[in-house]
């Protein structure tokens, strides 16, 4: 293990070093990206930051730590090939994949947009706690554990990659969030503390003793399942991580050097660089002969502030010529008013992920009508709220503000639940309450929930009810009914266990819809779209 070093606390940049170990001392530079989410056209402002940095800084080691897929039209129309092309051309050394590149994970078919997307990559993927041995179409791909000569494309644990003469082992994590708010199918998501001991460890037995964890964890988030903070605490031997998930802007970069006990530790360093392509995160950690962080510098450089490449100008204009005319294409329909996505984080009182929406309502209903054209008998819908992106704005609606809204391109889905199960299934969406979760559901007209937030976890829900032949009806625990709701939520995303244990009972059918699909023929339908909270959903602890 590292020799300690003593006088560095959290958040501390720099420190006294003897003249001893600076006479020996090695620095080394990083640059890194996280949290992209489609943003293709950040690229050329993205690669004028990273030229302008290398002539202040010199050449370095270019990661980034993952969710390159999802959320804009560039994406659902080239599927990462369109970012790939300018990954490819900046040189990066390393990428971990994120929670969002298991968004289009089909049962059927598996991860082929992710595959293809590999296959084109000119840089090695890293993921010591992913193991794609058990899906089929990453078999080809699958390296040796460490590598010091990956090949560009191949999946490994970790690299070995040389600079100035000097070892750098790099290995990923990500987040087993992605088994919950993704769809990672076959690709198994172990514990990211296990996988970083043996990595240090195996690195270590190789005499690498400069260690990097590129991780898609998150810088402070639910410790349940891991974030950099906690890694940087529970693992010794990591001296720097470089992050993503939380799309948190980390400058100057953290330093921790103590345990979760409060123990002195050798300082581990954490980079992350906000999101969408913003910034470019610049990191310099200087080591001593022994391999110990002496002293680290960093600065996140606002991507804006810069004039965009001409030649990758140039290169974005056909992706972007071929998303215009879709993006701008109306549907036949006008938003009467804004229907808005509030957040708390936004500083709203309101959110999404808490209370009923008029935007949510109108999504679920959306849903319900296309299922009930294929089954007729389909009692309610619900759209988890994770899933809903943007506001839907004033105005004649197009195409690229309804992808916008519900980008990630889930499918309708009935199931058939019991009464039951469809009272458990509202208990997980509330176990938050009244704090946000992902998982929490709006619900389609004619379905009334009544619950009480300031009640146990799992025994929250007061009252489930639907409208059946113009009258509101208790559900029953006993009987069957056909619900509907995205492919996502209905196989168990966002801890959604009872509708995953009847969707892998066999109890579903995926209709083929796609969300925002729905969404434009349901307010085609209405022409003019109002819609407003109409108290489908109740907390009582909100109403004294």
């Amino acid at each position: 293990m590292h020799a300690l070093r003593t006088g560095i606390t959290l958040g501390t940049a720099l420190w006294v070093v003897t003249p001893a170990a600076l006479a020996q001392s090695f620095t080394l530079t990083l640059y890194h990206t996280n949290d992209l989410h489609g943003r293709t056209d950040a690229y050329p402002s993205l690669i004028t930051t990273l030229n302008e940095a290398k002539a202040t800084y010199g050449d370095g080691l270019l990661l980034e730590a993952g969710d390159i897929f999802s959320g804009t039209l560039y994406f659902n129309e080239f599927l990462g090939q369109d970012a790939l092309t300018f990954m490819n051309a900046m040189g990066y050394d390393a990428f971990v994949p994120g929670n969002h590149e298991f968004d289009l994970g089909s049962p059927e078919a598996g991860h082929q947009a992710l595959a293809a997307f590999f296959a084109e990559a000119n840089f090695p993927v890293l993921g010591a706690n992913l193991d794609f041995s058990a899906a089929a179409e990453f078999a080809e791909r699958v390296g040796e554990s460490i590598s010091a000569s990956p090949q560009s494309g191949y999946l490994y644990d970790g690299i070995i990659v040389e600079q100035e003469g000097e070892q750098i082992g790099i290995f990923g994590l990500s987040t087993q969030d992605s088994e919950t708010i993704s769809s990672p199918g076959e690709v198994v998501i172990s514990d990211y503390r296990e996988a970083a001991e043996a990595m240090v460890a195996a690195f270590e037995a190789q005499g690498v003793n400069k260690i990097i964890a590129l991780t898609h964890l998150g810088y402070d988030s639910d410790p349940s399942v891991g974030n950099d903070l906690l890694l940087a605490q529970q693992v010794e031997g990591i001296d720097i991580i470089i992050g993503g998930h939380s799309h948190t802007r980390v400058t100057p970069p953290t330093l921790v050097s103590h345990t979760l006990a409060g123990e002195a530790k050798a300082p581990t360093a954490i980079g992350q660089a906000g999101e969408y392509g913003e910034h470019l995160g610049v990191m310099q950690v200087t080591f001593d002969a022994d391999g110990v962080v002496q002293e680290v510098t960093g600065e996140l450089l606002a991507t804006e502030e810069r004039t965009p490449d001409e030649a990758a100008l140039a290169q974005l204009a056909p992706f972007t010529q071929a998303i215009e005319a879709l993006r701008d294409q109306q549907v036949g329909a006008t938003a009467i008013r804004t229907l808005e996505n509030p957040r708390h984080g936004q500083g709203e009182a309101q959110s999404v992920r808490a209370n009923e929406t008029a935007l949510g309502n109108l999504i679920a209903d959306g849903q319900l009508y296309a299922a009930q054209r294929v089954v007729p008998d389909t009692i309610m819908a619900f759209q988890n709220s994770g899933g809903i992106r943007e506001a839907l704005p004033e105005g004649e609606v197009t195409v690229g503000e309804l992808v916008a809204v519900q980008p990630f391109g889930n499918r309708l889905t009935l199931l058939e639940v019991t009464g039951a199960e469809l009272l458990e299934t509202f208990e997980i969406a509330l176990a938050n309450a009244p704090e946000e979760n992902g998982g929490f559901l709006q619900v389609s007209a004619g379905t009334q929930l009544v619950f009480d937030s300031r009640l146990p976890v799992g025994e929250r829900v007061v009252s489930l009810k639907v409208n059946r032949e113009g009258a509101m009806q208790a559900i029953d625990p006993d009987k069957t009914y056909t619900v509907a709701t995205n492919n996502f939520t209905a196989a168990g995303g966002d801890s959604h266990a009872a509708l995953g244990a009847a969707y892998d009972d066999g109890r579903n059918t995926i209709v083929g819809n796609t969300d925002w699909e729905m969404l434009r023929d349901h307010i085609v339908a209405l022409g003019e779209v109002f819609y407003q909270p109409e108290g489908r959903i109740t907390d009582r602890a909100l109403g004294e």
